[in-house]
């Protein structure tokens, strides 16, 4: 592998969360490359900008990405570090995921000034949360809590969440960014996937760039293919049901006795109704099968009523 210069450029959004991750690639590529220099460049994205629309009314792909893309078309940049769950299924022509890295506890945390636990909150608690997945999921479990919009970075959400007089008795957020961000003494309870099924890829960070031979070679050390194999198959059964941010979709998939399971779950914006479903395999050992294996179970999760449940979102 052979470059004609020094200096590679990483994209990244300006949040505290976004800067970390950006951090961490670029270390781990600086350790695989001591050769070459690595900068950061800060990009605002639309869903940076739009800070007071509930994301899933947001319209159009890619609110926390497409301007990365533009970065990486336009040569601005050279890779873009994303939490891979904000990621359209479906690549543009001429970008790949270059790289999976291996990922973080995929789990949902409450967070709340009073210490609350999902089993402890009073009836009729006010809860924060931007995606329709975790807000339905919390209308099957306890449909006398109210689900708040809440909008900002990590760290805002958490300031909202600990004010004494705000407008939230918890909030809901990714384990994942709040362990990042050494914020844990906060969290109130981490919940069960069993509980709360995460979004697909959910705690993974995948490393976007050019369909260029040289750069996709560049972030080999850095790809994890458990962690790939896991996502994909999530991803697959999400693009299978013609999801995205609007629909409450979640899955997750992991290795267990030599095989990958993968689960699924569809719920209505009400949460009156759930879909959960769950197949297994010990032939999924490449990206290939590993997508099948999501469609597979996207088709079985239709055939049992998930078809009307998606479209009712919408």
């Amino acid at each position: 592998m052979s470059f004609e210069k020094t200096i590679w450029r990483f994209g990244t959004r300006g949040s505290e969360l976004a800067l970390w991750q950006t951090q961490h690639v670029m270390n781990a590529l600086q350790l695989a490359h001591p050769e070459f220099q690595f900068e950061q460049v800060l990009i605002k994205t639309r869903g940076d900008q739009i800070i007071d629309t509930p994301l899933p009314q947001i319209k159009g792909k890619g609110v926390f990405t497409a301007e990365l893309e533009k970065g990486l078309y336009e040569h601005a940049i050279d890779y873009a570090v994303h939490s891979l769950k904000d990621l359209p299924t479906e690549q543009p022509f001429g970008l790949t995921i270059g790289a999976i890295l291996e990922r973080a506890n995929p789990s949902d945390v409450l967070v709340g000034r009073s210490g609350y636990t999902l089993e402890t909150l009073p009836k009729g608690a006010r809860i924060g949360t931007s995606s329709y997945r975790r807000a339905s999921q919390l209308r099957h479990l306890r449909p006398d809590l109210q689900c708040l919009d809440i909008r900002g970075n990590v760290d805002t959400r958490i300031r909202k969440a600990l004010d004494k007089e705000g407008d939230y008795d918890a909030i809901l957020l990714a384990f994942a960014g709040v362990s990042r961000l050494g914020r844990e003494s906060v969290i109130s309870q981490i919940l069960d996937i069993d509980v709360m099924l995460p979004a697909p890829a959910q705690g993974a960070i995948a490393v976007q760039t050019r369909q260029d031979s040289a750069l996709i070679a560049s972030l080999a050390p850095l790809h994890h293919l458990q962690t790939s194999l896991a996502v994909i198959a999530e991803r697959a059964f999400l693009a299978g049901l013609g999801g995205g941010c609007s629909v409450p979709i979640a899955s997750y998939a992991y290795q267990e006795g030599g095989k990958l399971i993968l689960r699924g779950r569809v719920t209505s914006l009400d949460g009156t109704q759930q879909i959960d479903i769950i197949r297994q395999d010990a032939t999924v050992l490449d990206e290939q099968s590993a997508e099948q294996f999501g469609k597979v179970l996207a088709q079985e999760a239709l055939e049992k009523g998930a078809k009307q449940l998606v479209e009712s979102a919408r």
